[in-house]
């Protein structure tokens, strides 16, 4: 069973508790009365010509195990945003990330930029939860979706008012993801059965993305030059998460890569 496969499982029965605790027809009825979702393309495409960057609340990873204790999420959202960030990602998945939606209303509640649910979203549930407690966008993960899965999850989240960041890894994923219609599309640089990361997938990969697309960066940020290097190869945006969370100075970090210019990097 791949890691992938093993999170899944464990998320599935985190799904029947919480449908359990609160059914969908509740869900949707609080869907319905949140504020409606910010346009996170449009958000994105104001920053131009500075990649946009997607700062992230992120408490622990499967190949790093605890990272940081984050025991304010909202504080460190407000600090992301304060320092140039143009969204915040919040890890939801509680068995292998420690996220919650607890995190995630800490940080809608104390930030005005778009905020991305990330998660392994199985399950129609998760995009009316998303919704409900004011997501802007969803993580969407090819890997982990068949095409009929994958378009009707688009569907719902585009119904809803939401974006979609579609995660791919291979050539084979992003036409699969591009023939279902995603707009904003995320090349994943770490590989989800060995959680190895090569940032030279990157890339390799964004050629085959179009241009009026949104391509951002996913994984392998460490550095300022790290961001360059992604700005330099065609990303619109990048997603940062653990070397945030454990830098000394993280608005000065976020200040820094939030400068990068698209196209304008290094190699």
């Amino acid at each position: 069973m791949s890691v992938l496969e093993d999170i899944i499982l464990g998320v599935r029965d985190d799904i029947e508790r919480r449908k359990e605790s609160v059914p969908l027809e509740e869900v949707k009825r609080q869907a319905v009365l949140a504020e409606p979702a910010i346009d996170v393309v449009k958000h994105f495409s104001s920053h131009f010509p500075y990649i946009s960057l997607i700062t992230e609340c992120k408490r622990s990873s499967p190949s790093k195990g605890v990272l940081a204790s984050i025991d304010d999420p909202g504080a460190l959202a407000s600090i992301y945003e304060k320092a140039g960030a143009s969204a915040i990602s919040v890890l939801t998945e509680e068995r292998r990330f420690h996220g919650s939606l607890a995190d995630f209303d800490a940080v809608r509640a104390n930030v005005s930029i778009p905020v991305l649910r990330k998660d392994f979203i199985v399950d129609p549930y998760q995009i009316w939860e998303a919704r409900a407690h004011g997501a802007d966008f969803l993580l969407l993960i090819v890997a982990a979706l068949d095409d009929v899965l994958l378009k009707s999850y688009l569907d719902l989240i585009h119904a809803l008012g939401m974006k979609a960041l579609v995660e791919v890894h291979t050539e084979e994923e992003i036409e699969r993801a591009l023939a279902l219609g995603a707009h904003i599309i995320g090349v994943n640089t770490r590989n989800l059965k060995t959680l190895d990361v090569d940032i030279t997938t990157f890339e390799r990969l964004a050629p085959f993305i179009p241009e009026e697309k949104v391509l951002v960066g996913e994984s392998g940020v460490k550095t300022l030059e790290d961001v360059s290097y992604y700005a330099y190869h065609g990303a619109d945006a990048v997603l940062v998460g653990e070397s945030l969370v454990t830098s000394n100075d993280t608005y000065a970090f976020v200040q820094q890569i939030s400068q990068v210019k698209i196209g304008q990097g290094n190699k």
